[in-house]
């Protein structure tokens, strides 16, 4: 390993997040977890204020931005770079706002009415494809053989949207998705995984992958969230070896330990 990827901590301040909704809705509890996964080993911190899950209910944009904001004041101050996780236009501009250092849209910024406003920002955009295409994730059944293709159109046509309205390239950092964005079938995220070197090859562009105690790895371990760490350690390992470059992870100090023994080893190693 050359160089390990950029780690996000997911920090989630929502109700009904698969995994740890209600945990942290507090800004308390936020801040504290927040500057636990910093030290942990995250480089970033994306919140985000509303579950995009197939049975999570709504939140109003004024709602996420009163979630949002004291969280972001209170790690700005502490120059901990932030990333914003959502899909609501309102939200988007708010977090312009606040000069973060990253909007993460799981609909990968399908709305054309944001994109001025987004080519007069400094913002890193990372462009998430989903085969729901707008809204939360839903079940829905697609051929793990299609679910390449799909994202290949999906993001040509989404860089060439945002290129086209004056946004930089350099800024767009590309998310193929994972679990129920690619459908109730398991293996559809399995095939994505291991064509992350193809969807490099293909745009040229940073990717950022998300895998941390998805369904998808629950799905073939028979584990509930809370129990599928070392599924999910597996799986952003594997994403590394493929060349991810950023990883969205629940678990930072899992990921960050990885690491420091892979580097090890590999100093370790002697050349052939």
């Amino acid at each position: 390993m050359s160089s390990k990827p950029v780690v996000f901590g997911i920090l989630n301040i929502t109700e009904d997040s698969f995994s740890d909704g209600g945990r942290y809705l507090a800004p308390a509890a936020a801040q504290d977890h927040a500057r636990a996964m910093m030290r942990d080993g995250a480089d970033v911190i994306d919140i985000g204020a509303a579950s995009s899950n197939p049975d999570a209910k709504a939140v109003a944009p004024d709602m996420e931005i009163a979630r949002l904001a004291p969280v972001v004041a209170a790690l700005q101050a502490r120059h901990t770079p932030v990333s914003i996780d959502s899909f609501s236009g309102a939200v988007q501009r708010w977090a312009l706002t606040q000069n973060v250092d990253y909007l993460n849209d799981i609909q990968g910024f399908s709305d054309p009415a944001i994109y001025r406003d987004l080519a007069n920002s400094q913002s890193k955009l990372i462009v998430m494809h989903s085969v729901q295409g707008r809204g939360r994730a839903t079940r829905v059944e697609i051929s793990p053989s299609e679910i390449f293709g799909r994202s290949q159109k999906f993001f040509k046509d989404r860089i060439g949207a945002l290129t086209g309205a004056g946004i930089a390239r350099d800024r767009l950092i590309l998310d193929p998705g994972m679990g129920f964005f690619l459908g109730s079938n398991a293996d559809a995220s399995f095939e994505m995984l291991r064509r992350i070197c193809d969807l490099k090859d293909c745009f040229g562009q940073p990717v950022l992958i998300s895998v941390s105690r998805k369904s998808f790895l629950r799905k073939i371990t028979g584990r509930m969230p809370g129990q599928a760490g070392a599924a999910t350690l597996a799986a952003e390992l594997f994403a590394t070896l493929q060349g991810a470059d950023m990883l969205r992870t629940h678990d930072p100090a899992s990921l960050t330990d990885a690491f420091k023994v892979w580097q090890r080893l590999d100093k370790l190693t002697p050349s052939p």
